[in-house]
């Protein structure tokens, strides 16, 4: 019976997406004959908007800005059909420079790539419902009743899977050297590791909920510590986070934020005799920790934005909600690091072939128990602890004055074929559960 519900539930999902006009595949307008003289004459009139959150100096924005230009070089788009907007705040200021683009600079194609940009940019796709808007990261563009309002991600989870398979196995090189002491260990004998967090939102509950399950891929008993920094980017405060982590006796740490603070406090702890290795996000961190470092996870935004370009161009219609994975190229880990244990590499192969084939699912309930009280879901367990059911409500709620739903959205059943599905009934990743094992230190 749970099968046909969840069917029925994608079904009606797919429907609705559908209506809006975000599941159209491209389509191609011209003929065998001028196909390639229509289609560069369609490429010539898309110009793009870019509204960053920061510039190339802060690595979210750059593995964007990264992205857009390599899309731009694949399709052969020349420089004046990018407008780039630089730390743009999440503010009304979102709204009036997407104005400015399309007025002034005369976009048909407006981006942002923060989601404190996403209230602002649908402000802006009401007012010009003929242009489309790209909101990365958000999301309610399924539910707001704008069929120009789109919102992206990636499986990002997959990669920080991946890169905690990277930590496991340097965790595991170092319990058998017996480079660990009494204070690496938690009171329950677990090796401890950490992880510097922006916010508690799901989309980084998700991601560090995929790192440690990866460790644990490798490495059983071990245990992880998430300090919360309250910050996209603040050098000084990921750095004080990986500090504290590590007097905690943490081993590795992992991170989502976007600076390069966490990977130098960790190197600077290690060349003072400190055991304790990095694994960042976005970009490799090998230039800043190169002892330290063992490798990133990261999105291959460029997949996302020639898909988006390349449709628009052939006429076509983009996704209301994109997200993809490995099987599509969309996520990755950087080039690992020298410190990295034996083996790595081709267990990294390993682990990436079975998230593109689909026999390995990163939230596979077998592989975690939860006990703690919930965070914006409904489950239910078994006698083990391993979830049967999890329901997620997907209306957006505005949570700055109390609870107020702003777009009410479908409650759907999470727990499919044995495990989570993350990012499928939307792009934006809804993985809210605090599981065993994970503990949030502020």
């Amino acid at each position: 019976m749970k099968k046909v519900l969840v069917i029925l539930l994608v079904l009606a999902m797919v429907f609705s997406l559908a209506a809006c006009g975000g599941n159209n595949a491209p389509t191609d307008n011209g003929s065998a004959d001028n196909g390639d003289a229509n289609n560069a004459a369609a490429a010539s009139k898309l110009k793009v908007g870019v509204i960053l959150i920061g510039d190339e100096t802060e690595g979210y924005t750059l593995a964007h800005m990264n992205g857009i230009t390599d899309a731009q070089k694949a399709l052969n788009m020349s420089d004046d059909q990018i407008i780039w907007k630089y730390f743009v705040a999440e503010s009304s200021a979102c709204y009036d420079t997407a104005v400015e683009l399309i007025e002034n600079d005369e976009c048909n194609l407006i981006i942002s790539n923060s989601y404190g940009h996403q209230d602002y940019m649908a402000q802006a796709a009401a007012r010009y419902p003929d242009v489309p808007f790209v909101s990365m990261t958000g999301d309610f563009a399924a539910i707001c009743g704008s069929p120009n309002l789109h919102n992206a991600f990636t499986e990002v989870y997959e990669s920080r899977y991946v890169s905690g398979v990277v930590a496991g196995m340097k965790l595991a090189e170092l319990i058998a050297d017996g480079k660990l002491t009494d204070s690496n260990y938690d009171a329950d004998g677990n090796a401890k590791i950490g992880y510097v967090g922006a916010f508690n939102y799901a989309e980084v509950v998700s991601g560090y909920t995929a790192f440690y399950l990866g460790v644990k891929s490798v490495v059983e008993n071990v245990s992880m510590e998430v300090y919360y920094t309250q910050s996209w980017f603040n050098v000084d405060a990921e750095a004080a986070a990986a500090e504290q982590l590590i007097s905690d006796g943490c081993v590795i740490i992992g991170q989502h934020a976007d600076s390069t603070g966490a990977p130098s406090a960790c190197e600077a702890a290690l060349q003072n005799g400190t055991v304790v290795y990095s694994v960042g996000y976005n970009v490799d961190m090998l230039d800043v920790a190169p002892n330290a470092a063992l490798t990133s996870a990261g999105n291959v935004w460029s997949v996302y934005y020639k898909y988006a370009f390349e449709t628009l161009i052939n006429g076509g219609s983009i996704k209301t909600d994109w997200a993809e994975g490995f099987d599509q190229g969309a996520v990755t880990i950087t080039p690992l690091g020298k410190s990295c244990a034996a083996g790595t590499s081709e267990k990294v192969t390993e682990v990436e072939n079975a998230l593109k084939a689909g026999t390995l699912n990163v939230f596979d309930v077998n592989n975690f128990t939860v006990s703690k009280e919930q965070v914006f879901c409904t489950v239910l367990t078994d006698d083990a602890g391993h979830l049967t059911s999890c329901l997620e409500d997907l209306s957006y709620y505005d949570y700055s004055n109390g609870v107020t739903l702003v777009y009410q959205g479908e409650t759907v059943e999470a727990i499919t074929d044995g495990h989570f599905a993350e990012s499928f009934f939307r792009s934006a990743p809804y993985f809210n559960i605090r599981i065993d094992g994970i503990t949030e230190l502020n």
